[in-house]
């Protein structure tokens, strides 16, 4: 493209952009005829700009018209009585269950599986045997010291007998052989009292891992066995309130399995520390199971009460915003006070706030623009009195040009 096309476009793109500006900016035209820019030129743009001045400057007067309709009387508002509620009057927590007491059988030697004497689900006392290892080897080895413990018993009491023909040395070393004929003994027996394996704890046998025949050792675990007349539920509280908790403080729970079963309990025990990573604390409830209708690993829904926190509360449509933070309009005599607030639980049709507020009193929520601290208001709404509306700006308008034509 040559040169002078495109000072063409430039220059066409500049009148444009100059037009566009003097049009839509009342000033422009002032400011183009101070740096010399001939008056016929300006005419002819700037007419929409002056129209635009006068629209405005009508607009203006109408305003002002308006405004001093308005503003001849105290500002019109709506009110809405402060409210109270309570807050962190309860704690609700998800927990999982465990048996009261819950023992994982192993036996006390290894060996064989013999024998398996219960089944799962069968309930057992403490001290029941419920398995068998093999124990032919600790029988004899009972039987051999008890072989052994009547022969020293019969010579120490040989050697009692003669009196003084035999002495003093010798009868104390058949009764030194004696008692340790009576201790192989005891440790034989127990040997083959460990054969049997009882359980530790009464309750509910679980499913039994092991089989006859089974070589089983210490570790090995044969059944648990869970006690199941209470139930011990874990949650984890906040730390705010860590200080509310306390040992006997009653609770109420919901298995989540069974919804519809109201269950009450205690608090058993409170951990003695806050977890760091979670800031929250351990606590354990205890809950009576009378029925057996639960079980150790369900999930419980566990709720405590405790006295709250009561604040007043408003609409939140009440709540305005300046640079020194929240406040409310508190209406008294016809009087508009301004009352900090400082808001501590934001809901969908109330807000709880920290402030200056009793129930009852009543609090702008509609008209609040034009309130000032100690100015005069008139209440919109008042209790058995229907809602009076501003009177429009328009119909007022109206009023006073029939007046005038009158």
């Amino acid at each position: 493209m040559r040169l002078w096309k495109q000072l063409l476009i430039c220059l066409v793109i500049l009148v444009g952009g100059l037009g566009v500006w003097v049009r839509f900016v009342p000033a422009a035209a002032t400011m183009l005829a101070k740096v010399g820019v001939p008056e016929q030129l300006l005419s002819y743009v700037a007419k929409p700009a002056d129209a635009v001045k006068a629209g405005e400057g009508q607009g203006a007067r109408g305003q002002g018209q308006g405004g001093r309709g308005q503003g001849g009387g105290a500002p019109l508002v709506v009110t809405q009585p402060a409210d109270t509620a309570v807050v962190n009057d309860r704690l609700n927590a998800i927990g999982s269950g465990e048996a009261i007491l819950s023992v994982s059988v192993t036996p006390l030697a290894t060996g064989n599986l013999t024998e398996i004497l219960v089944k799962s689900g069968d309930r057992i006392e403490k001290g029941q045997v419920i398995a068998k290892l093999d124990s032919d080897e600790q029988k004899i080895a009972a039987a051999q010291a008890k072989v052994a413990l009547d022969s020293a018993r019969e010579k120490v009491e040989r050697n009692r007998k003669l009196g003084n023909a035999v002495s003093v040395a010798i009868l104390r070393e058949a009764e030194f052989a004696m008692q340790a004929a009576e201790l192989a003994l005891q440790t034989a027996e127990l040997d083959l009292k460990r054969r049997d394996i009882a359980a530790p704890s009464g309750g509910i046998v679980g499913i039994i891992t092991a089989h006859p025949g089974d070589y089983v050792t210490t570790s090995t675990s044969i059944a648990v066995v869970d006690d199941r007349s209470q139930i011990l539920v874990d949650f984890w509280v906040p730390e705010r309130f860590s200080t509310k908790v306390s040992v006997g403080q009653d609770v109420s729970a919901n298995a989540i399995a069974q919804p519809t079963s109201e269950l009450s309990g205690v608090i058993d025990a409170i951990d003695n520390r806050v977890d760091q990573a979670s800031r929250t604390l351990r606590v354990r409830a205890r809950i009576d199971n009378p029925d057996d209708t639960l079980r150790a690993g369900m999930s419980f829904s566990v709720s405590v009460r405790f006295p709250g926190d009561t604040y007043p509360t408003v609409n939140p449509l009440a709540i305005q915003w300046s640079a020194d933070g929240s406040f409310v309009w508190r209406v008294e005599a016809e009087k508009s006070r301004r009352v900090p607030v400082k808001i501590i639980q934001r809901n969908s049709d109330k807000v709880l706030v920290d402030a200056e507020l009793a129930k009852g009193d009543a609090v702008a929520i509609e008209g609040v623009q034009r309130l000032r601290d100690g100015g005069t208001v008139r209440i919109a709404t008042e209790p058995g009195k229907e809602r009076q509306k501003p009177q429009p700006d328009n119909q007022e308008q109206k009023v006073s040009e029939a007046e005038a034509a009158k």
